[in-house]
C-alpha cells in the first residue's frame, strides 16, 4: 500500500533557530500523568535537572539534548492551567487547515477520573528552563475517538488539540507544523522529541521503529520516562522545506511502555485519518 500522507503547503520562516542539532548528550524520560497513565508525568514531582546520558554517545537509540532549532520549536511541554504546575506531558505542531492544530496522546488530553476531556491544557512549545520563546498557546478543544474515551482503547491512544490564536496569529503560522503520516508500515527511521517531567529541557532521540504488532509500533530510546507521553516519532524530515512527517506519538501499548529505554506508538491507519479529518471540522 502506497502510503498517504496530508500534506498542508506551508512556507514558514523562524528567525534565530539553528537548521541542525548538535550532539551534545543528555537524558531522562516519561511515567504517571493526570491519573498516573502510561509515559505522562505524574504531578507532584519537582522538576530537576538530571544528565544520564552525558557521557554516552548520541548514536541510535541514546538520548541526548537537543539544540534549539525550527525543527524542535514545533514540540513542547503541556501544562495545566498555567506553566507554574509540572509539565506532564508532550505535543507537536501538526499542519492542518486552520493552522492551530497539535498532535498527542489521548490519555495526555483526557481524564479517565472524570471520564471527560481535560479542558484547561496549555501548550509551551520549545519550553527550555522556564523560558518560553512563543509564550503559552491555550487549548480550545480536544479531540479524541470516542472509543478511547469509552474504553482506553491503547490503539487510539492518539488526541488533535486545537489551538487558540495569540496576538492575532495561529501557532502554525508562527512555527510551521510537520505533516501526517498515515499508514506508513512498520519500519522508519524517526526522531523522537519530549519533554520529561524530571527536566526542564527536552530530549531528542533517533532510531527505527520496529513491529510490536499489526497496531503498535515499538522503539528503543534510552531515559523516556514521565512526561514524554504525547512526543512525535518524525520520519522524512527535509532541512529544506523544514518539515518532517509524524507518524506516531509516544503512548499506546501501556501508555507508552512501562520502561524508559523502550516505548511504543499506536499505528497510525484509517482511523487517526479519520479522527485527524474530525477534528478539522470541528475547529
Amino acid at each position: 500500500m502506497l502510503p498517504l500522507t496530508f500534506v498542508v503547503m506551508l512556507a514558514a520562516a523562524v528567525v534565530g533557530y539553528a537548521t541542525e542539532d548538535a550532539d551534545t548528550n543528555s537524558g531522562s524520560g516519561s511515567g504517571g500523568g493526570r491519573s498516573s497513565f502510561g509515559k505522562s508525568g505524574e504531578a507532584g514531582q519537582d522538576p530537576q535537572d538530571q544528565d544520564p546520558a552525558a557521557t554516552a554517545p548520541a548514536g541510535d537509540g541514546n538520548a541526548y539534548t537537543p539544540r534549539r532549532t525550527e525543527q524542535n520549536a514545533r514540540v513542547g511541554a503541556l501544562f495545566e492551567k498555567d506553566d507554574s504546575g509540572d509539565h506532564f506531558c508532550t505535543a507537536s505542531v501538526v499542519q492542518s487547515p486552520g493552522r492551530n492544530m497539535l498532535i498527542t496522546a489521548a490519555h495526555c488530553a483526557f481524564d479517565s477520573d472524570g471520564k471527560t476531556p481535560v479542558d484547561d491544557l496549555v501548550f509551551a512549545p520549545d519550553y527550555r528552563d522556564h523560558d518560553e520563546p512563543t509564550g503559552l498557546w491555550k487549548v480550545k478543544k480536544v479531540v479524541l475517538d470516542d472509543r478511547w474515551t469509552e474504553s482506553n482503547d491503547e490503539d487510539l491512544d492518539v488526541a488533535f488539540l486545537v489551538l487558540e490564536k495569540k496576538k492575532g496569529k495561529q501557532i502554525q503560522d508562527v512555527l510551521g507544523g510537520n505533516t501526517l503520516g498515515i499508514d506508513r508500515g512498520y519500519r522508519n527511521e524517526v526522531k523522537i522529541t519530549g519533554y520529561p517531567t524530571s527536566r526542564d529541557t527536552p530530549i531528542s532521540c533517533q532510531n527505527r521503529t520496529t513491529k510490536f504488532s499489526n497496531t503498535q509500533l515499538r522503539i528503543h530510546c534510552t531515559h523516556f520516562e514521565g512526561g514524554t507521553s504525547g512526543s512525535p516519532w518524525l520520519a522524512d524530515y527535509d532541512p529544506k522545506s523544514h518539515t518532517g512527517t509524524v507518524i506516531g506519538v509516544l503512548g499506546g501499548h501501556e501508555g507508552g511502555g512501562d520502561e524508559d529505554d523502550v516505548s511504543y506508538a499506536a499505528y497510525f491507519d484509517d482511523d487517526v485519518a479519520a479522527l485527524y479529518k474530525r477534528a478539522q471540522e470541528e475547529h
